[in-house]
């Protein structure tokens, strides 16, 4: 799809769930090694529940934590076996092949730094790359990027802006130039967004919190489809407004990759995709989150197709600010946690594993007896990416991209 001339409109601003955020660099180093490499970043918004996205089924407490929530290899539908002790959700089958094709890689127990529980917060902590909230205005991919610009060739058409420059990612911003794309048709807001802004309106615009009451109240009459509806006990009857996910997750994650993919665009983005918070009918094996997985699945589907020629050097990492309670709570929900997972896939991993230094799930084990225990700082996998993907020195990364962390080791092995 090629740029579209789109202002988005201030309901759009309101209800959008992210946008392609990029800018065109290749690194000296990797020119002189005759690569030509690719990173694309996509935050889930919300907190993933990592245990029920990657269940550990070989850890003998996992039936006693979640009961007849768990996933499980002889479940119906039945989990997707990664090794021994770990099995994906069975709404990736994608994940699942570029997985057995070492082409993926899933990153469990990680997290940031953040230990607390505020959406806010830890999505600060995510995006600046700092131990705690609201210290800088700029992004670690920004920082990243803006450290390599005097080793390399900044490319001038990567400063066109194209979209909502005001609501750029933390993640992006910063010195380095940026553009942005904002795909024409957005999610609707969820219910409890919409009761959110309600809220707000009422406080500071009541002519619009009117509005937005009465448009809401004639949606809920005529049964117009919203967000609620991706909760569904039958996986194989996915409602109509699950498929405006999936078409919305498959129609931004194509855009980004043919961007990535051109041979003059940018050469690392960002993207968002929002509704991940999952308090209330979770369904990891049929309902929200697996519906939700199945819509990310297909975004990955849409990268590999629309990368083409460019996939065998590109990276894409799924990361989020936190993960959920180890533990489902009274209206069948997760609460927030911490320990989560994070996806890697790519033509230029080195995947096909598990890496996971497993905490396990009694009681004892769990954080602050809730939480899956965070046994990987999340910022070891970055740092390995845009050290080996990209050639950001490691210095840079210690110093300026993630700054005080010199004692988070970047991992390595990530890349082929």
């Amino acid at each position: 799809m090629g740029v579209v001339d789109h202002l988005p409109t201030r309901r759009e601003l309101l209800v959008g769930s992210g946008a392609l955020f990029a800018w065109s660099q290749m690194p000296r180093i990797a020119r002189a090694e005759g690569r030509d490499p690719r990173l694309l970043v996509i935050v889930l918004r919300g907190a993933l529940d990592g245990l029920g996205a990657v269940a550990p089924v070989g850890d003998p407490d996992w039936i006693a934590l979640r009961g007849d929530r768990a996933v499980v290899l002889d479940g119906k539908p039945p989990a997707l076996p990664l090794d021994s002790f770990f099995a994906l959700n069975p709404a990736m089958p994608n994940l699942h092949r570029l997985y057995k094709s070492g082409k993926a890689a899933i990153v469990h127990a990680a997290a940031t730094p953040y230990r607390e529980r505020s959406h806010f917060d830890g999505q600060d902590v995510l995006e600046s790359g700092m131990s705690k909230p609201g210290i800088t205005a700029s992004g670690w991919l920004n920082r990243a990027l803006a450290a390599l610009e005097s080793n390399g060739r900044v490319d001038p058409r990567g400063s066109l802006a194209l979209g909502i420059g005001s609501v750029t990612p933390l993640v992006v911003r910063g010195r380095a130039p940026v553009m942005t794309w904002v795909p024409q048709k957005l999610l609707p807001a969820s219910e409890d967004t919409q009761n959110r802004l309600l809220d707000l309106y009422q406080h500071t615009d009541p002519k619009l919190a009117a509005v937005l009451g009465a448009r809401m109240k004639l949606a809920s009459l005529s049964g117009a489809p919203g967000a609620g509806e991706a909760m569904s006990n039958d996986p194989t009857l996915a409602p109509p407004g699950i498929a405006r996910v999936r078409a919305y997750f498959a129609e931004a994650a194509g855009a980004a990759a043919r961007y990535l993919a051109r041979p003059e665009g940018p050469r690392v983005g960002a993207m968002g995709f929002v509704g991940w918070d999952t308090h209330i009918a979770e369904g990891a094996a049929s309902g929200q989150l697996y519906n939700l997985l199945g819509a990310l699945d297909g975004a990955f589907a849409a990268i590999e197709t629309n990368m083409g020629a460019a996939w065998g050097e590109t990276v894409v990492t799924v990361v989020t600010e936190f993960g959920r309670t180890a533990r489902i709570n009274g209206t069948q929900g997760t609460d927030h946690g911490t320990g989560t997972v994070a996806f890697l896939i790519g033509g230029g991993l080195a995947g096909g594993r598990v890496i996971a230094d497993w905490p396990g799930l009694k009681p004892a084990q769990l954080l602050e007896d809730r939480d899956l225990k965070p046994t990987t700082d999340l910022r070891a996998v970055l740092k390995g990416l845009l050290r080996d993907h990209l050639r950001v020195e490691e210095k840079v990364l210690a110093e300026t991209v993630f700054p005080g962390s010199a004692d988070v080791k970047a991992m390595g092995g990530l890349v082929a």
